[in-house]
């Protein structure tokens, strides 16, 4: 009886600590004055080891893009589109064409213009982690800049 009680036991713990959402990659943020009413805004991923997220330029038809929105605001204007690093290319048969990624860290960057002299930028980053062998389903994280 106890052996079976045991058993049970262990079986929750194990089915608890599979239904554990993993969260591999792990957002920060900063801003730069480049000049009196430019900004450079700093977006980084650090990303777990054996992980990846896709390329923000990554094609249609393939897994989800990173892709970074900006709440509206009448305190800055966005200057152009995201800027990235160079990704890793490899061929997915999976998808059937080419994939553009980045494990390790990423450092995204936007430039904003300032209307005042002071502002919060406000969004989303939306992505999709990947190991070799499995996608979690697409995330979003909203964030929060202060720029004085």
């Amino acid at each position: 009886m106890k052996i079976k009680l045991v058993i049970i036991l262990l079986l929750f713990l194990k089915m608890g600590a599979n239904a554990q959402i993993e969260k591999p990659i792990k957002w920060s943020y900063a801003a730069k004055r480049i000049s009196p009413t430019e900004v450079l805004l700093y977006l980084k991923a650090d990303i777990a080891v054996g992980w990846h997220i896709y390329s923000v330029n990554q094609k249609e038809g393939g897994p989800e893009r990173t892709n970074f929105s900006f709440l509206f605001s009448k305190d800055f204007s966005v200057i152009g589109k995201i800027q990235e690093p160079k990704p890793v290319k490899k061929h997915e048969e999976v998808f059937d064409m080419d994939v553009f990624y980045f494990e390790k860290s990423v450092l995204f960057t936007q430039k904003i213009k300032l209307n005042k002299g002071e502002a919060v930028v406000k969004g989303k980053v939306s992505f999709m982690a990947c190991t070799d062998k499995e996608c979690l389903p697409p995330d979003e994280v909203e964030f929060s800049i202060p720029i004085k």
